[in-house]
């Protein structure tokens, strides 16, 4: 009876260990204040929280009471090696009576002296956050009340691990958007601009982008991209994407060359990734684009005074879909005078109630050639309206000016 007793008073004690951290502390040293008093309540030596990183398939350690150079060295440990990746690998608690390097990957905890060493997984849900352990210099028998114990800690600080984890994933992805997107669009003679993007209601931030340089010889490089997935592994592919993209753009007279070794690039260093693109050239006399299109979606084009038309352009292959070197091939896109080019991605045109196609027909027809900004602003009315957007949406508009700015 007495033991239920000390189970119950300790489960109390940890309710009051995990909501006694100030408020101003960050999520490193909430958990370290928390991982001390969990030493102290469960009377061992160390407590430690690693952190799952899923790219990598491996622990690291966060946070730490006891032998906090667990922190300071950046401890990993692979998922499924010793006695930290075992846990992560089985999603089960585990328990240890002999630690050294037949057990335990992590060097430190043995040359400490531990003795026995309890660990459990840190869940959200289905979702693997981490790996919260504890251990002892003298021998200990962890008995199931404290395995239950140490089980719930973990699992409530696994959401507020998760809670940061998303909150980091967010901030790092909205500040790499908002560096690889164009700050403004450049003052081109003879070219005008217009340029939205929106990220997903459902979705959030992913690897949309749109692109605009100069090229030797008084040309202008024209991107429209479009990277699977979402959040910062997307983010961050479309950044690299982008400037492979514009690296082979100075070597490349034809916009096919340029996204056939993107493609090779892609298929040999982002492995999984997947991304549509469209690029083209406008010459110097801006009365033409030369444009290829990697899987993405035509342009749409407006001449002044008539509805837009969707561009009869092939789509070759997506970037890292194929193996090998698919033909890509080019098509000459007139620019008339005081035309307008559209250029898009899916979550503009795309719905789950309708075929895609039908949604493009809308966009061409509610595409007329005026300012750009002003374009843009009506295809977002025309295409979004008061609905929130379930997919991130880029649009880049461009028009030819006959008439010289302040003309």
């Amino acid at each position: 009876m007495s033991r239920s007793l000390d189970a119950h008073d300790r489960l109390q004690q940890l309710e009051a260990i995990l909501g006694a951290p100030a408020a101003h502390l960050g999520l490193a040293e909430m958990l370290a204040e928390t991982l001390q008093r969990l030493r102290e309540v469960m009377a061992v030596d160390t407590a430690t929280v690693l952190r799952y990183q899923h790219s990598g398939r491996q622990l690291v350690a966060f946070a730490a009471a006891g032998i906090e150079e667990e922190v300071h060295q950046g401890v990993r440990v692979p998922v499924g090696s010793g006695f930290a990746g075992r846990v992560a690998l089985e999603r089960a608690p585990v328990i240890i009576d002999h630690v050294d390097d037949t057990t335990v990957v992590n060097s430190l905890l043995w040359e400490r002296g531990l003795h026995s060493m309890l660990g459990v997984p840190m869940l959200a849900g289905t979702e693997l956050v981490g790996v919260l352990h504890i251990g002892s210099v003298m021998p200990k028998t962890f008995d199931e009340s404290e395995v239950a114990t140490l089980q719930l800690v973990a699992d409530r600080l696994a959401l507020a691990v998760q809670v940061e984890a998303l909150e980091e994933n967010r901030t790092a992805t909205m500040a790499l958007q908002r560096s690889l997107l164009p700050a403004s669009l450049p003052a081109v003679p003879g070219l005008d601009f217009g340029a939205r993007y929106v990220p997903g209601a459902e979705t959030g931030l992913g690897g949309d982008w749109y692109d605009l340089f100069s090229l030797p010889g008084d040309r202008l490089g024209v991107v429209m991209g479009d990277v699977s997935g979402h959040g910062l592994d997307a983010a961050v592919i479309m950044g690299r994407l982008r400037s492979a993209l514009r690296a082979y753009a100075l070597d490349c007279e034809s916009p096919a060359e340029v996204l056939a070794k993107l493609d090779r690039k892609a298929n040999h260093f982002e492995h999984g990734a997947m991304a549509t693109v469209a690029y083209g050239i406008i010459g110097p006399d801006r009365e033409a684009l030369t444009l290829s299109l990697a899987g993405h979606l035509p342009p749409v084009l407006a001449r002044a005074g008539r509805a837009g038309q969707l561009v009869d352009a092939p789509p070759d292959p997506p970037i890292g879909l194929t193996i090998g070197a698919p033909e890509r091939r080019t098509t000459v896109v007139e620019l008339p005078a005081d035309g307008v080019l559209v250029f898009y991605t899916d979550g503009l045109v795309e719905r789950r109630d309708r075929p895609v196609d039908v949604g493009m027909q809308q966009l061409a027809a509610a595409t007329r050639a005026a300012d750009p900004e002003r374009v843009c602003a009506q295809v977002m009315a025309a295409m979004i309206g008061n609905r929130a957007a379930q997919d991130d949406v880029a649009v880049l508009a461009l028009r030819r000016r006959t008439v010289p700015a302040g003309g």
